[in-house]
């Protein structure tokens, strides 16, 4: 399957718990140097895919490399290559910061001590605070550092702002975007559809372990839905339309319409829509 110029390539992934399927045959493709956004709801197997890229469980069918490297028999090689940030933040609840992040970097045998320092700074990360002193959402801050500190050549995040401010979480993907401006590559799972639309080059829905369509977020946010208001027959309507317009015009003979607006949808109906396609 080689292929040297994929950061992350997948042919037919299939996990199995029991007889549920977690990932159904899903084939995925993430160019070097891409910022890919992997979308779906909570519970469509983004976690899942992510875990079995990285060896953390076993799936049963299919092939996956990461980094041009098979990630069943290159697995610690690939594991020295990628910063990887879970969903949730786990750590030593006695230690200090500091010694969770030094202690990350020594398991990688690096000095990461200065891009530690600047990332922490960035972060308002408070190195002195024993870990089960912080808030979730300074959990994940410390994660985010334990990921970078290394500067790997490939990110792999799940849900990687959920419980960060919104000032952090602007600064977590400045951050992203500096780094992937020297080379690296970043890879994130997110249900946060404004995030994938405003830092995202490319993206890939997955629903039910099902992989939907992938393509440019430019493209994928490209679409002929509109969602109109207005007021037919003395009845407020307020409904999203796909298709021709002339079509729906057509069926307004007869109707008394007294006002009508159709104006561009949420992104959330946009990505709802590829959704609910699928399901028919």
């Amino acid at each position: 399957m080689k292929n040297q110029e994929s950061a992350i390539s997948i042919q037919n992934l299939t996990k199995y718990y029991g007889k549920h399927k977690a990932v159904d045959g899903l084939s995925l493709n993430v160019e070097r140097g891409d910022i890919f956004g992997f979308l779906g709801p909570n519970g469509a197997g983004k976690s899942t895919t992510i875990r079995s890229l990285l060896g953390l469980i076993a799936f049963q069918e299919g092939e996956a490399e990461i980094l041009g490297m098979d990630v069943k028999t290159h697995h610690r090689e690939i594991l020295g290559k990628i910063g990887y940030m879970p969903s949730e933040a786990m750590f030593y609840p006695s230690m200090k910061v500091k010694e969770v992040i030094r202690f990350a970097a020594d398991m990688r045998k690096l000095d990461c001590t200065a891009e530690a320092q600047m990332l922490c700074e960035r972060l308002q990360v408070d190195q002195n605070k024993r870990i089960e002193e912080l808030s979730l959402g300074n959990r994940k801050k410390v994660s985010i550092v334990c990921a970078m500190q290394h500067k790997p050549e490939l990110f792999i995040f799940d849900e990687p702002t959920s419980g960060l401010d919104p000032l952090m979480q602007a600064e977590f993907f400045k951050l992203i975007m500096e780094y992937n401006k020297q080379g690296t590559t970043c890879f994130l799972s997110s249900h946060v559809l404004s995030e994938i639309k405003k830092y995202c080059k490319h993206a890939a829905i997955i629903r039910e372990g099902k992989l939907i369509c992938t393509d440019t977020v430019e493209n994928l946010t490209r679409t002929n839905t509109k969602r109109i208001r207005m007021i037919r027959d003395g009845k407020e309507e307020d409904f999203v339309f796909k298709g021709d317009l002339n079509q729906l015009f057509a069926g307004f003979a007869g109707h008394d319409i007294e006002d009508i607006v159709i104006e561009e949808p949420e992104l959330d109906e946009i990505f709802m829509h590829y959704y609910e396609e699928e399901a028919k």
